[in-house]
């Protein structure tokens, strides 16, 4: 291992035992350096790792602080991974998304409080309206799209659940799928998916929200999937 990989795993450590907690400030660079027995170009290069890993974040003429390490934020740049895979890639982030995304929809029907149900409500409201239009706006789809999601998992009781889920389908997987519905049924259809697990919601019965999320999802999938081959099909 490289001295400045050991030196990010260090700082790592401080953190996981408590010696440096969320939003508190580093030492100063020498003292630190010093701490941690590395040249100080070591550490500003193990310092610009932890930044870009959203462990540590700089405040211009202030120093270097710890984030607040939320799950969030620490998986954030899952969604770039997510977007940056292609095909089958895409394919294994939509099946994580599967696994995961209706048990977080049942658990978000006891918990989502009834001014978000009404929110969900308007979402859907303005996407039914926009896939009316004649010129249909898919920026707009995508974005209501994710908003209606990230609501939902938001509520689901557990942040690494729900930070793990809003990062398995970025904003370009998410825009692909929508562009990809040429079918102005295979929208409607999307629409009418969102709706009845909003229906689930609203009655609070977390097994029917459950199987709605893994329909709407399986449905993703296979739009996204190529067509299977004739020969030896079944």
């Amino acid at each position: 291992m490289g001295v400045i990989e050991s030196a990010v795993d260090t700082i790592k450590q401080m953190i996981i035992d408590g010696k440096l907690r969320p939003g508190q400030k580093l030492p100063v660079e020498k003292d630190l350096a010093e701490q941690l027995g590395v040249a100080r170009n070591t550490l500003r290069e193990a310092v610009r790792a932890l930044i870009a890993m959203r462990v540590l974040q700089t405040r211009q003429g202030d120093g270097t602080y710890v984030t607040s390490l939320s799950p969030g934020l620490l998986l954030d740049g899952m969604s770039f991974v997510a977007d940056l895979h292609q095909d089958a890639g895409a394919m294994e982030f939509l099946h994580v998304r599967r696994i995961l995304e209706p048990e977080a929809t049942a658990l978000a029907a006891a918990r989502i409080p009834d001014a978000d149900l009404a929110v969900l409500g308007d979402l859907l409201d303005e996407a039914e309206r926009l896939a009316a239009d004649s010129a249909v706006d898919h920026g707009k789809l995508v974005a209501l799209d994710q908003d209606f999601h990230s609501l939902i998992v938001s509520h689901c009781g557990n942040a690494v659940l729900a930070a793990v889920i809003q990062n398995m389908s970025g904003r370009t997987v998410r825009a692909r799928i929508w562009r990809g519905m040429t079918d102005p049924e295979a929208v409607q259809r999307t629409l009418r998916e969102h709706r009845a697990v909003y229906r689930a919601l609203l009655a609070r019965d977390a097994e029917r929200a459950r199987l709605h999320a893994a329909l709407h999802v399986l449905g993703v999938e296979e739009s996204l999937s190529p067509p299977s081959g004739d020969a030896g099909g079944e």
